[in-house]
């Protein structure tokens, strides 16, 4: 049985800011598209280490990332973590991301 794959786009054909990388693992090949974030103001209620977790947060980074980044512990970040989501009513980090696009007129 033959799959039909669609055809890849080609960085002419992909939207503005919209990047794509491709790789292959064993078999099986990927391509990832990417794209900046546009700035997001946050809300005044964070703290600063807040403000710098929930911008990291937006860029993608798992907890244990952002710990590496900012010299703390992982733990230290998942409460930051949890204090963010709390402070500002939302269960996930795609609820966080909608929430902050749409209180910056984005969405």
């Amino acid at each position: 049985m033959t799959r039909r794959v669609a055809p890849r786009a080609t960085p002419t054909t992909l939207p503005r800011g919209l990047r794509s990388s491709e790789f292959k693992v064993g078999d099986h090949e990927f391509v990832v598209l990417s794209f900046d974030l546009p700035e997001v103001p946050l809300p005044a209620q964070l703290t600063a280490a807040e403000r710098a977790v929930a911008t990291a947060l937006l860029n993608g980074l798992r907890n244990a990332e952002i710990a590496r980044a900012r010299g703390t512990s992982v733990r230290t970040v998942a409460t930051q973590v949890a204090a963010i989501f709390r402070k500002l009513g939302v269960m996930s980090r795609a609820e966080l991301v909608a929430l902050l696009l749409k209180l910056a007129g984005k969405m």
